[in-house]
């Protein structure tokens, strides 16, 4: 089945947002604070410098709101449908076959999963992820949504930790990431990507997309000539940022400005 011919949330599925709820609540707290501290300022404590400071903040906190709602919307399965490009961008450079086992680490709300599961009908596809309070995804919302999309019998989601997968070396025939290492935290974004890799079958492929910031990641065209050193076959780097969300600027207008994926075959 072709990715272009794929609609996901056309059944009522909640794939949520990269933009979390909890961003908003925290935004919208400061927001009302500093609005709030603007108006004791000039009304009950009569100083207008510090009233002036926070009816800046306000005015900036505001600004912040509108900016990632319109980021929201833009990322939304049912607004501008810039997740849902990124999942067929990440699927349309996998060389994969279809048949055997597909791993996605990371799988958040199962979108991708589901997405390659109805793309190759013959694959198993399995989502881990750690699932964080932070975008309020988790387990029974990923098996909801596949039930809902029909790929329920073909998709198998379990709770895992990318930094130490629970599988065995060389347990799967393709293995698929998007924008997860970026969100963990003190750890090393190398070994992650070679984390993923080491459950990948030799002869297996990958396609591992991230916002890969240079602070996180150094140089990762040194890293994908390690890779073929060590004998991994069509690697390259793919600028997603460019392809996906059309360029670069509209790319870190969404906080994703450098975005890569890394494909090739083991």
């Amino acid at each position: 089945m072709e990715n272009d011919k794929i609609r996901l949330g056309t059944h009522g599925e909640d794939y949520g947002s990269w933009m979390s709820n909890p961003v908003f609540y925290m935004v919208g707290a400061l927001l009302a604070l500093s609005a709030a501290l603007a108006g004791l300022s000039f009304a009950l404590f009569h100083i207008a410098a510090l009233g002036v400071l926070f009816s800046v903040a306000a005015a900036a906190l505001l600004a912040l709101l509108v900016w990632i709602t319109w980021i929201r919307k833009q990322y939304s399965f049912y607004g501008g449908g810039m997740m849902e490009r990124v999942h067929e961008a990440v699927l349309a450079h996998l060389d994969f076959d279809g048949h055997g086992k597909l791993l996605e680490v990371g799988c958040g709300s199962g979108a991708l999963s589901i997405r390659a599961a109805l793309t190759w009908p013959e694959a198993e596809v399995t989502g881990i992820d750690y699932w964080g309070a932070a975008y309020g995804y988790g387990q029974a919302m990923c098996e909801k949504n596949a039930q809902s999309e029909g790929a329920a019998a073909r998709c198998r989601f379990q709770h895992g930790d990318a930094n130490k997968l629970d599988f065995p070396d060389g347990s799967f025939d393709a293995v698929i990431s998007n924008y997860v290492y970026h969100n963990i935290m003190g750890a090393d974004k190398r070994a992650l990507l070679r984390e993923t890799l080491r459950v990948l079958k030799k002869g297996g492929v990958f396609a591992l997309n991230d916002d890969m910031k240079p602070r996180m990641y150094g140089d990762m065209e040194e890293f994908a000539q390690e890779l073929r050193e060590m004998g991994y076959e069509d690697v390259r780097l793919i600028d997603t940022a460019g392809e996906a969300f059309g360029s670069r600027r509209r790319a870190a207008m969404m906080m994703l400005g450098d975005s890569r994926m890394l494909v090739g075959r083991k």
